[in-house]
């Protein structure tokens, strides 16, 4: 299965709960994302190969790593997901970038949509982490990771800031090698399918729209 890796860093986990607070406004909100998704991007990179090279100092020689093999991809789920982007392009600024857009079914909440979809041509060489503030019913997740596995990714990464067991016990079934990096796992879903406590609807208080 899947291996599910908690952030517990104090400042990722101070700044989750700043971002639980219903009184934070939108632009300390969106901040709060983006800081958040950039101590994230830390954790998620951590295995990524390296190789010894020698590097020319002013004083001499070092033996330096670099990282070897394998590059990155970002993958936002739209809209929420773009709240993360800038976070975590501050980490690895030479990562490409695609998008997919999906929407969840109003009469079914646990079928999703997809609407739009933009990846990196060589995506199938890349380490691709998908990025989406939220995973509550697992229905966009497993969705995503399905239309990059189909693009050719092989290496998937899955990073969000709040889960809850259903949507880890989802994609867990469904892509067992898939890693999950979360800030926080909550208690459950409600009637509506939304994380409990969470943080609200992650794309409205990112833009303001409700």
């Amino acid at each position: 299965m899947s291996n599910v890796i908690v952030c517990d860093h104090p400042l990722v986990q101070h700044k989750i709960s700043l971002l639980r607070d219903k009184n934070t406004g939108a632009k300390e909100f969106r901040e709060l994302v983006q800081e958040i998704a950039m101590f994230m991007c830390y954790e998620a990179t951590r295995d990524l190969p390296l190789k010894q090279v020698q590097i020319e100092t002013p004083l001499g020689l070092a033996d330096s790593n670099i990282i070897s093999g394998r590059k990155v991809a970002f993958v936002p789920i739209m809209r929420a997901g773009l709240g993360m982007m800038e976070g975590a392009l501050a980490l690895v600024p030479a990562a490409k970038v695609g998008h997919i857009g999906l929407y969840r079914d109003e009469v079914n909440g646990n079928t999703t949509h997809e609407y739009y979809c933009k990846l990196p041509f060589d995506i199938a060489n890349r380490e691709v982490i998908i990025l989406d503030p939220m995973l509550a019913t697992g229905g966009s997740a497993i969705k995503a990771i399905n239309i990059v596995k189909n693009a050719g990714a092989k290496q998937i990464k899955f990073m969000c800031i709040i889960t809850c067991p259903e949507g880890v016990k989802a994609v867990q079934e469904a892509h067992p090698d898939v890693d999950i990096i979360t800030g926080a796992i909550d208690k459950g879903l409600n009637e509506d399918l939304y994380i409990v406590p969470g943080i609200g609807d992650c794309g409205d208080r990112l833009y303001g729209t409700k």
